[in-house]
């Protein structure tokens, strides 16, 4: 019997169409809860968050974006930051699985918008009072889905499954 768990990771998809409709603050502390226990590197737990709900601000990160403009409507962004340490891409990412999974489980919708190698990456992080050594991993987008995802399609489990050696 597959779990709730592993139900989400299997079907949650990228939104990039959302309601208006607000998410409830205790749900909102709840995927971020689950962000900042992911897995980290020697324990360093390099991230801090920022939940972004005021429409002006969405707008201007929107803006900033190249592949994210969808942010301006989605009622809910975080900006997953992190401190310059070794693993801080590693763990930041980890860190937005988590909360892509956790919003699934709470019938969120996200979208991942990549952060660390955009040029507009110090722009956000400094419009969001980012001091220095402090990085833009990467935005989600939060929100009801207006429509259902698309199913894009994925490798079949016998394409990318090998064991022993490549």
């Amino acid at each position: 019997m597959e779990s709730e768990a592993i139900r989400v990771i299997k079907t949650r998809r990228s939104v990039r169409k959302f309601k208006t409709d607000p998410i409830d603050e205790a749900i909102i502390r709840d995927v971020v809860d689950c962000g900042r226990l992911a897995a980290t590197g020697r324990n360093d737990q390099p991230w801090e968050f920022v939940v972004v709900r005021d429409a002006s601000m969405r707008g201007r990160i929107a803006d900033l974006t190249e592949c994210g403009k969808f942010i301006r409507v989605a009622p809910v962004c975080i900006a997953v930051m992190c401190r310059n340490t070794k693993y801080f891409l590693e763990d930041g990412s980890a860190a937005i699985q988590n909360m892509l999974v956790a919003a699934g489980a709470h019938s969120i919708g996200t979208c991942w918008v990549a952060g660390d190698k955009k040029p507009y990456a110090p722009q956000i992080a400094a419009l969001l009072g980012a001091p220095e050594g402090i990085r833009l991993i990467g935005l989600i987008a939060m929100g009801y889905a207006a429509e259902p995802p698309q199913m894009p399609s994925k490798r079949s489990l016998e394409e990318v499954l090998h064991w022993e050696r490549l």
